[in-house]
């Protein structure tokens, strides 16, 4: 392993080991010299990759942020298979990579009063329910979504998925549910 590569995976294992301890602890209790623990490294030789807990929770939040936009990414489908293979496509991703649980988890506390602004800012720029709103109102246009503001309908969507990759996050032994069950809160 080169040099680079080992830098970069030091540099990953900063990263899931402040998001383990940020999402167990919270920010504010975590502590600098917590994460440096954990990994396990000098206080110093951490700041060399992080100039400080700040900054890397702005780098965090900026890998959420990437990842939540990966609903534009889907390739174009009918609206109904459309929310249906996105969850089967994030439950089995998350099901092998365990840390994308804890990234919902942070992500909703990065949105709170009390979180630094720019992390704050950046987190609140996340506009899926608005983004598949537009969705949806193309499957009650087909007659296949039920009748309602598809803005509401959409936040009521990302709120269950939200709240179950929360309660996976917590219970890891927790099994993702059929995506077709969620699929039917906006089915006519």
């Amino acid at each position: 392993m080169t040099r680079k590569e080992q830098k970069e995976e030091r540099r990953q294992k900063i990263l899931m080991t402040a998001l383990d301890l940020f999402v167990e602890r919270g920010f504010h209790e975590t502590k600098i010299s917590d994460i440096a623990s954990a990994v396990p490294m000098s206080i110093g030789l951490m700041f060399h990759y992080f100039e400080s807990k700040e900054v890397l929770l702005l780098e965090l939040v900026k890998m959420g942020l990437e990842a939540t936009n990966s609903t534009s990414k889907m390739p174009p489908m009918p609206p109904e298979l459309f929310f249906e293979k996105f969850l089967e496509q994030l439950f089995e991703f998350s099901s092998s990579q365990p840390w994308v649980f804890d990234m919902f988890v942070l992500m909703g506390q990065a949105r709170r009063p009390g979180m630094p602004e720019d992390v704050r800012e950046l987190a609140s720029s996340v506009k899926t329910p608005e983004a598949t709103a537009g969705i949806i109102k193309e499957g009650q246009k087909s007659g296949v979504f039920r009748e309602g503001d598809p803005l509401q309908l959409s936040i009521t969507f990302w709120g269950a998925v939200q709240g179950i990759m929360e309660e996976m996050s917590i219970n890891k032994s927790y099994k993702a549910p059929d995506p077709k069950w969620i699929v039917s809160m906006l089915l006519k």
